[in-house]
């Protein structure tokens, strides 16, 4: 008697989608509280600290932006999440442009982009992971 195994993994795409966008908004608080410590202490290495983990925000929000695309292509009421998932995004880039900068020339505009970028991450992980209840 023989029977077939059970897979050892099933994913369904949103699963993936859901994780990228929940994995970003870390890293964007967290560069925030780099920026805030190297804002305190004036020790570059915050900085450095500060780019690599917007750097890793903007890997998983473009990803999670790719899918939300496709989700807006297949479901247009989802406009809010695409948006401010692209908001995020490019406001996200301009602070990876600043704080790419010389460590003394990231203040105040980087921490000021890291506070507005990690706002608007919490919107887009607040639409894109919401679930709406239809009566």
């Amino acid at each position: 008697m023989t029977t077939t195994p059970a897979p050892l993994y099933y994913s369904h795409p949103g699963v993936l989608h859901s994780t990228l966008l929940a994995g970003s908004l870390p890293l964007f608080v967290g560069g925030l509280l780099s920026d805030i410590a190297y804002y305190q202490s004036y020790q570059i290495q915050w900085s450095n600290f500060a780019a690599w983990l917007i750097a890793g925000g903007l890997l998983l929000s473009g990803l999670a932006l790719l899918f939300a695309l496709v989700g807006l292509l297949r479901a247009p009421r989802r406009k809010l999440y695409f948006v401010a998932l692209l908001a995020t995004w490019l406001l996200g880039l301009v602070n990876a442009f600043e704080h790419a900068k010389d460590a003394w020339a990231v203040m105040p505009s980087g921490l000021v982009l890291s506070v507005i970028v990690t706002l608007l991450a919490c919107v887009a992980t607040w639409a894109g992971l919401r679930t709406e209840v239809r009566v």
